[in-house]
């Protein structure tokens, strides 16, 4: 953890005191202790209870200290409309698209028809679906609102508005979206690679054009593996699943 991480986590949180009147001396923790605490659990992956004991701290309190602290750091996320007006400011080639299941203790609750709603079949465990819009080199613009991990990336997308907005962005601009098979027929706005026929072979421009845009979107997939490996809360969360939204946007753009 980088003291200067801690630092601007602080100031955040100082801002936040100001803005709800909190009154001097009244928190068990000041900002700058307050902030190591959330990015011990968010980037380390300590335990709750262990750092509720080593601030001397009620669990309750533990919990509404974690969750203040996440809040401050999701706000400053921007929403839809603003990052995709700074991919335009900024004259991006292309942007990419990813979702990602983040892997969650919550126990099974039935769906509508009775499915267990955040079972992933794909990667076999409880998880909510969330989607990442990076630009070319993966660094991540924009975060959305979790899903049930059941839903397939294309419901998620088309529930948070990117199929449109994203088609939109590609007609108005021609800054076309990197996705993989999964956003298959999503709209003109997408690339993804070229599905095997049943059968057949793929063509050789068709194989060359694969080889590309998997090389391209990768980019974006590693970065998304790799925000997983540096923060640990990501990994796995024990809390209610409604709080990966928070969680996710916490930890970028």
């Amino acid at each position: 953890m980088k003291r200067s991480t801690a630092e601007h986590l602080a100031r955040l949180l100082r801002d936040h005191r100001i803005v709800v009147r909190t009154r001097k001396e009244r928190r068990a923790l000041g900002c700058f202790r307050q902030a190591v605490f959330v990015l011990c659990w968010f980037i380390d992956g300590t335990r709750l209870a262990q750092l509720a004991r080593d601030n001397s701290l009620s669990v309750s309190t533990a919990y509404r200290y974690l969750h203040q602290g996440l809040a401050v750091l999701a706000a400053g996320a921007p929403d839809l409309e603003t990052a995709l007006e700074r991919a335009k400011a900024a004259g991006l080639t292309h942007l990419n698209l990813d979702g990602t299941v983040i892997r969650t203790d919550r126990v099974a609750a039935p769906g509508p028809n009775r499915a267990d709603l955040w079972w992933s079949g794909k990667h076999k465990h409880h998880g909510g679906n969330v989607q990442v819009i990076a630009t070319p080199d993966g660094w991540p613009i924009w975060v959305s609102p979790v899903r049930p991990g059941r839903d397939h990336d294309t419901t998620c997308a088309r529930h948070h508005g990117l199929i449109d907005a994203l088609n939109r962005i590609a007609a108005e601009l021609n800054m076309p979206t990197l996705v993989d098979l999964g956003y298959e027929n999503a709209g003109d706005g997408f690339r993804h690679p070229h599905k095997k026929p049943a059968a057949g072979e793929l063509t050789e421009a068709q194989q060359t054009c694969n080889k590309v845009i998997r090389g391209t979107h990768g980019i974006c997939e590693r970065a998304n593996s790799q925000r997983k490996t540096t923060s640990k809360a990501l990994r796995r969360v024990s809390l209610d699943p409604s709080r990966i939204t928070k969680i996710a946007a916490a930890a970028g753009p």
